[in-house]
């Protein structure tokens, strides 16, 4: 069934119920919290550190997906919750993809920052 929600009006309840989203994300989710609290700091400070366009972009942009892989692995998770509760091996299996696909993503974000930063810190 087609929506009628077109133009401005498609786009403010995408927003809408993105930010509803979000927020539910960072009011149930404890890494998420977390990580929306790295984001806060380090967001500015890879903007800050960064030596031109393409690092800058580099240091935020592998904090911010950090946050949509969480994003993505809470709904996986959200998902598998919803269809039961009882143990399934292929339950079991999507969760701990998802939570390895967020490791993945906080392993590449420090290896993003180490790569850009060592010849910063330690000169070379």
């Amino acid at each position: 069934m087609a929506s009628n929600n077109l133009g401005f009006k498609r786009f403010f309840f995408a927003a809408k119920y993105s930010w509803q989203g979000f927020r539910t994300a960072y009011r149930k989710e404890e890494a998420f919290r977390q990580e929306v609290w790295l984001a806060i700091v380090a967001v500015p400070l890879g903007l800050y550190l960064g030596q031109d366009g393409v690092e800058r972009a580099l240091l935020a942009g592998v904090i911010l997906l950090v946050l949509i892989i969480e994003l993505l692995n809470t709904g996986i998770e959200n998902a598998v919750d919803r269809v039961g509760t009882d143990l399934h091996k292929l339950s079991g299996r999507a969760k701990d993809m998802g939570s390895a696909a967020v490791f993945t993503s906080l392993v590449l974000a420090g290896l993003v920052w180490l790569c850009i930063l060592w010849p910063l810190i330690w000169g070379g």
